[in-house]
């Protein structure tokens, strides 16, 4: 879906977004009351989060269309920007908190923006004990967590980056087992992150593998549901920052580096962390967004290779995650 943001059409921008439309079409409108730039924003499926934006930027890699790509995980921006696919922007200020962002800006030269956190969100009436719920997302895969669990699709959104970063934490037979014991054992492949809230939060299964955002819209929808943050005594939470990039060759790329600077601005952190989706600003990391109760200072976050992930998860995608994905039914 293309629709402009603004009016006027002497300045113009040509964005593709995987976040949230009701977080992207506003910042649009914002940007461009501000700048007098219209943004042309391009949105994906909630299903196909990102995986249609790539495909689509790489068969426009010789003659681009967009200008921006914001990618609702780093690990999709990184794979394109090993391609060729990014030039680089400008940093900008703030600069992330933790030091591993920092260096993936400098290393791709995309920019980070406000993330999300993968937790497990349990049915309260369905895991009434505390000593029953599970502590890391690999009880998920066993037998009595199993029948009841579900996740979104592995292959698009969140969720593929979350596959991913089992892949580098488990070893590629680690990571394999899990999806198969989880499967093996009766677990559910869902849509999409949304549908894991919606079936969760109606009490169809006792826990689901989602996103923060999806958490703090349960909580504000007064739904019977808590959440864990998994893997706090071993390889820590998985984050999910956003990325923004600027597309190499784009057709309008002053325009792209000041609508850029706005999305990884302090600004615009602050009002995704007030929003409904509660996301984590990554300059500040003892703000605690929303409902959550959550701050990432107190939170252990696994150590990633958003290189790596991306390179290795494109392998083991074609060799092992497409074929299980394949056999699961929605």
């Amino acid at each position: 879906m293309i629709a402009a943001c603004g009016r006027k059409d002497d300045r113009v921008v040509v964005l593709y977004s995987s976040v949230d439309e009701a977080y992207s079409r506003p910042l649009c409108r914002m940007f461009t009351e501000r700048s007098g730039i219209t943004v042309k924003l391009v949105t994906d499926t909630e299903a196909a989060k990102s995986a249609g934006l790539v495909t689509r930027l790489l068969a426009e890699k010789e003659k681009p269309q967009a200008d921006l790509f914001w990618s609702g995980d780093a690990m999709r921006a990184v794979d394109l920007a090993s391609r060729g696919l990014a030039a680089k922007l400008a940093s900008t200020d703030p600069q992330p908190a933790l030091e591993a962002m920092r260096r993936m800006q400098a290393q791709t030269g995309l920019l980070c923006g406000p993330s999300r956190l993968r937790v497990i969100l349990y049915h309260k009436p369905s895991m009434s004990s505390s000593e029953a719920l599970p502590k890391t997302v690999a009880d998920l895969a066993t037998p009595y967590f199993a029948s009841r669990a579900c996740m979104a699709n592995p292959l698009f959104g969140t969720t593929s980056m979350h596959a991913a970063a089992l892949l580098q934490q488990l070893g590629r037979d680690g990571a394999q087992r899990f999806f198969e014991d989880f499967a093996k054992h009766g677990g559910r492949m869902l849509a999409s992150n949304g549908e894991v809230k919606r079936r969760v939060g109606s009490g169809e299964f006792a826990i689901g593998l989602t996103d923060s955002d999806d958490v703090n819209v349960a909580l504000l929808d007064k739904l019977p549901v808590g959440f864990i943050v998994p893997d706090q005594e071993g390889a820590g939470a998985v984050l999910v920052p956003s990325a923004v990039m600027l597309v190499a060759k784009a057709p309008h790329p002053s325009e792209a580096q000041a609508l850029a600077q706005f999305l990884a601005s302090a600004e615009t952190a602050e009002w995704m962390t007030k929003g409904s989706g509660a996301h984590f600003p990554m300059h500040d990391l003892a703000r605690s967004p929303g409902s959550l109760g959550l701050s990432l200072e107190k939170v252990r976050l696994a150590d990633l290779d958003d290189q790596r992930l991306s390179a290795e998860f494109e392998i083991w995608r074609v060799s092992f995650l497409e074929d299980w994905v394949r056999k699961q039914q929605y």
